[in-house]
């Protein structure tokens, strides 16, 4: 039997009071590791120029588009995980804990290759602009070297939060954090080594990450027994294929946007940038929920606790709503102040502050998305959130991208498929998050009626 510890088991007691518990550890590692890639950006910003600032956060779009089938099979690492633990199962756990770190590191490997090799044909069909793509290829060769040591954080990460421990990640993340920043200030203004120094700060970080993280109990990792368990692996498949492959499209739709943004010149790339980056901190805050939702309907569908789930959904939807209200808003009012960090290029800051206003106050609809699909996933449905995304958020970012934006050109169009896309994929979420807990219901009064 797995050693389930009070604040572990996701089953019991006050589920608000457990979810925000769980939540803000989680709020605080994504927030630290956004400050230290905010700092690479920061850095190269202010000590090396706009171009080398374009360099370092176009990119973000294409090493997404690239990692997160992995990601999403970490989530699936995460829901196998968790449904193990809210059973009780120790040898699942361990099983699912081999598999997961095993297929880290085959995807981290792959990733490794294909990234540094295609670097630069990626970014040519980014168009990304001239005076960006030698720096910008230089970035992404080096940041994919380290990518073995990114994909077995992540899921360690997630096999964590599978058994409710989100403070080990966060202190662990804090200090390889501050070694991250110095390294940035030592690399780029003392060795004058501009976008190579950011990424080769970057992937030590990960890699003293991965050092601190230990796993203990059923969670320990032992590296003889490293390999594929047929079970867990096929269960993490069928959870996490759909969510990356869903991840994926999503990326490939932002690729096509980033595209379309590069047309405007390397002022606009840079201040488009700048914002991602600053709303990416809004984005953490309600994905902690989102994260929240998927572990605790894990644990309690794996625990048969199924009238737990309903208020899981209920407090995570209002959580994710206030913080993206609030964070959201936040941002909107000072986004002037918070862009000049990054630059003091005011034609870039009017470029970053063009997107903001569009997105930041909207965003919030992106945290209602993203927490109804990880109810959907827990409750072992991965397929019917991927489609609904794929359809109401890719499809209609591509399609208005090929008729709207051409049709009225400028970055303001493309902003708003952002909070478009959202809203429609969230109502028809829902819908189906309705139509499955249904049929779960029926499915539980049939049980019931069988057994009496």
């Amino acid at each position: 039997m797995a050693q389930m510890s009070q604040a572990g088991d996701l089953t019991s007691g006050p589920m608000l009071k457990k979810i925000i518990l769980f939540s803000l550890p989680l709020a605080a590692s994504s927030f630290l590791q956004l400050l230290f890639n905010a700092a690479d950006v920061v850095v190269v910003g202010r000590f090396v120029g706009s171009a080398a600032l374009a360099a370092v956060g176009s990119n973000g779009a294409l090493i997404n588009l690239l990692v997160n089938l992995f990601v999403g099979l970490a989530l699936g690492a995460n829901v196998v995980a968790a449904r193990c633990y809210g059973a009780k199962d120790d040898q699942g756990v361990h099983e699912a804990v081999q598999t997961a770190v095993t297929l880290s590191l085959v995807g981290g490997v792959l990733m490794a290759f294909v990234g540094f090799f295609a670097a630069h044909g990626l970014l040519e069909l980014m168009s990304s602009p001239e005076d960006v793509i030698d720096l910008a290829t230089l970035y992404l060769k080096i940041y994919f070297i380290g990518m073995p040591m990114t994909m077995l954080y992540n899921f360690n990460a997630s096999l964590l939060r599978a058994v409710g421990d989100t403070r080990r990640p966060l202190v662990c993340l804090a200090v390889a954090g501050v070694i991250n920043v110095v390294l940035n200030l030592l690399f780029v203004i003392v060795f004058q080594m501009s976008v190579a120094g950011v990424a080769l700060a970057t992937i030590l970080r990960q890699t003293v990450t991965v050092l601190l993280v230990r796993e203990e109990g059923a969670m320990h990792l032992d590296l003889r027994h490293l390999g594929f368990h047929k079970k867990a692996l096929l269960q993490i498949i069928q959870i996490g294929l759909p969510a990356g492959l869903q991840s994926t499209v999503f990326s490939l739709s932002n690729v096509v946007i980033q595209s379309a943004i590069n047309s405007f010149g390397s002022t606009v790339v840079a201040g488009n940038s700048a914002a991602s980056n600053l709303e990416g901190f809004i984005y953490t805050g309600m994905n902690a929920f989102a994260q929240a939702a998927v572990t605790f309907t894990s644990q309690n569908v794996g625990a048969r606790r199924y009238d737990n789930l309903d208020r899981v959904m209920r407090n995570c939807l209002l959580c994710v709503t206030v913080a993206g209200l609030f964070l959201g808003c936040g941002a909107y009012f000072g986004g002037e102040v918070l862009l000049h960090f990054y630059s003091t290029d005011e034609a870039v800051v009017a470029a970053g502050l063009s997107r903001m206003q569009i997105i930041c106050t909207a965003y919030f609809l992106c945290g209602i998305m993203d927490t109804l699909a990880s109810c959907l996933r827990g409750r072992g449905y991965s397929v019917i959130p991927m489609i609904v995304s794929l359809v109401g958020s890719c499809l209609l970012r591509l399609v208005w991208i090929a008729t709207i934006f051409r049709m009225f050109r400028s970055t303001g169009t493309l902003y708003i498929s952002y909070p478009l896309s959202w809203a429609l994929t969230a109502g028809v979420h829902l819908i189906c998050l309705l139509v499955v807990r249904k049929k779960m219901n029926d499915q539980l009064k049939e049980e019931s009626r069988l057994v009496a």
